[in-house]
């Protein structure tokens, strides 16, 4: 069983606004361009709106399905509602729409993340496989101490982290951050508080958990950087720990959060820590963990050009 090491945290549920920001957003496809990309009109509005599903309120994408009064319902929700239509609750079958199925095919759209940036248009069968994939789409709030669902913009994360999971943030490039935990042996799979760095006015994500690896129990150390993956290329980091006159460093470029930490974690992008070593790096007998994680972060253009030793 997980553990969650650290102060007890509260955070409120925003799945609530989550969903109105997306829908506000997702809403911003009915303002660009319409049947064979000419200016968006209350007509191809309408088709726009024939084009939601009324369960999910989602556009519909092939298979769509009618009833034989002709309402329509995307794939998705018909296997969720017993085959009946939501509207006259008369049995479905398999009569598709082929009629809207083909209008779809002529539609342009923009992306749905339009005001976060995406300036793309996109046919209407090609825009869900490109939101899937947009570097402007929402990210994942990078908390790993429990499940949180709340999405949104990188200046939303961090108000969202500091107030609601009561997240430690510091400013600078360099840190040394300590954990300490008793009976070590005892603990097989945890996770310590999230603490964010702001360095070049950029959010840096420093995790620290326990957990098996090949049935043996390590430590790891990582960063991951608030931004998309090509800005988190941009910057490098290393980390150090040690004691008793040992040392183990870590140098790499930071995972972007739009990998989950699990991921980083599984695929071992960080600083590895055998726990035996780690009690040894502790002193004493062994009873008590007590780890001096040292670190810094720097630009990548800045040691390239001979500003960082």
């Amino acid at each position: 069983m997980s553990n969650m090491l650290g102060s007890q945290i509260s955070f409120a549920d925003h799945d609530a606004a989550s969903s109105e920001l997306l829908s506000r957003r997702s809403n911003c496809g009915k303002v660009a361009t319409g049947l064979g990309g000419s200016a968006w009109t209350p007509l191809n509005e309408d088709v726009h709106d024939l084009l939601e599903c009324p369960v999910c309120v989602n556009l519909m994408y092939p298979p769509i399905y009618q009833c034989p009064n002709g309402h329509t319902l995307c794939s998705s929700c018909k296997t969720k509602l017993e085959n009946l239509c939501p509207t006259c609750r008369h049995e479905l079958g398999d009569i598709r729409c082929l009629v809207l199925e083909k209008v779809a095919e002529s539609l342009e759209l923009p992306c749905r993340f339009q005001l976060l940036g995406c300036r793309g248009i996109f046919p209407y069968y090609g825009k869900l496989k490109h939101e899937k994939n947009c570097k402007h789409r929402p990210y994942a709030c990078p908390y790993a101490g429990a499940d949180c669902s709340v999405t949104g913009d990188i200046p939303l994360l961090v108000m969202h982290l500091k107030d609601d999971h009561n997240v430690d943030m510091h400013d600078g490039c360099t840190f040394n951050h300590r954990y300490v935990k008793s009976n070590p042996r005892e603990v097989e799979n945890a996770t310590w508080m999230l603490t964010i760095f702001n360095c070049f006015g950029r959010q840096f994500c420093l995790h620290f958990e326990a957990f098996q690896l090949e049935m043996a129990p390590v430590y790891m150390a990582f960063l991951r950087f608030m931004g998309n993956e090509d800005e988190a290329k941009q910057f490098s980091y290393s980390l150090e720990v040690g004691g008793n006159r040992r040392r183990l460093i870590w140098q790499g470029i930071p995972r972007s959060i739009r990998d989950s930490h699990r991921k980083v974690r599984d695929i071992q992008d960080g600083l590895i820590i055998p726990r035996t070593l780690a009690l040894s790096f502790s002193g004493g007998n062994g009873q008590e963990l007590k780890l001096k994680v040292a670190g810094r972060i720097w630009k990548n253009s800045d040691v390239e050009a001979g500003y960082c030793s």
